[in-house]
């Protein structure tokens, strides 16, 4: 029986051969999909086209140019695609609502609001004892490393090597993996962590490294406790975003990181390929994005740029 061809089939071939090169696409997958089912829902006949495009990127609830853009972004490969197969597909303009991507300012976090967050973790009221030593570590380990928090909830028991002071990350972000060395002061901190875990857990449920009642944590229920915390807190944003967020603990990272380079009068521009690497960044340019211009490196450009105009040089 001939198979009908419908938006949503010839999106599901799409993905299908995209995901055996190796491309996960779960975001923009599922968004592909949307796309496709709104097509198939109004009745879309023929090519993919401009209009049909259009009318699905102003279809949602957001009515903002921006999002319209970020949108059709997700429909142009498709339309790539598409056309190979047939000639008459239309491929929206990358620029056809203006510009699509806008650095919104992360919250970077001082170190003494970061002190705040652990101590608040450390000492939420709960029924088990463990749970709160789980969040304080993660959110610790998240801070000292820059882990995305996917990366961090799922370590396995045996991504962690603590004898060497070794992280494996496994398949995550472009399924790449790295491996993440650890400062003695985190190591000492994971292996307090792991002696009260096991004590309470001998035979978890799970084989994550972080647990909660022996089971693996969500990522959800990880947001909706930091929320609890941040509000506890009192935390006012300084970015942006409208609150403080978890992602911002990695933004904080490595402006601290390059900081604290200037400071110890390293070349910055080498270390940035080696921060490049330890953070998971295909391309350098992705760690220089993360950079943003608080006070203290504000200071050392202004600094650097007067020794210039005075003809001092730098290393």
């Amino acid at each position: 029986m001939k198979r009908t061809v419908t938006m949503v089939s010839l999106a599901e071939d799409y993905l299908a051969s995209r995901r055996r090169l190796g491309f996960d696409l779960r975001c923009s997958g599922r968004r592909l999909l949307d796309f496709a089912r709104f097509s198939d829902r109004i009745g879309h006949q023929g090519p993919l086209t401009v209009n049909l495009a259009v009318s699905w990127a102003r279809s949602g609830p957001l009515q903002a140019p921006i999002t319209w853009g970020r949108r059709i972004e997700i429909v142009r490969p498709f339309a790539r695609y598409l056309q190979q197969f047939d000639p008459s597909t239309e491929v929206p303009a990358r620029d056809l609502f203006g510009r699509c991507h806008r650095r919104l300012t992360p919250h970077i976090y001082t170190g003494e609001e970061i002190r705040e967050l652990l101590a608040a973790a450390a000492g939420m009221p709960s029924k088990e004892k463990l749970r709160p030593v789980t969040y304080s570590t993660l959110f610790g380990l998240i801070a000292s490393t820059g882990l995305r928090i996917s990366e961090a909830l799922n370590l396995r028991r045996t991504d962690v090597d603590l004898d060497h002071g070794l992280l494996m990350i496994r398949k995550t972000k472009y399924r790449k993996s790295r491996a993440v060395p650890l400062h003695p002061t985190v190591v000492r901190e994971l292996e307090r962590y792991v002696k009260l875990r096991d004590h309470d857990w001998p035979a978890t449920l799970s084989d994550h490294f972080f647990v909660v009642h022996g089971r693996s944590m969500k990522i959800n229920t990880v947001e909706y406790v930091f929320g609890s915390l941040r509000s506890q807190l009192g935390w006012v944003a300084r970015g942006d975003h409208p609150a403080p967020r978890i992602h911002d603990l990695r933004h904080a990272f490595i402006c601290r990181r390059v900081l604290l380079w200037y400071q110890q009068g390293v070349d910055v521009d080498n270390a940035m390929v080696m921060l490049s690497t330890y953070v998971g960044h295909a391309k350098v340019t992705d760690t220089y994005w993360y950079l943003t211009g608080i006070p203290e490196l504000m200071a050392i450009a202004a600094q650097r740029f007067e020794h210039f105009t005075e003809g001092v040089c730098h290393v």
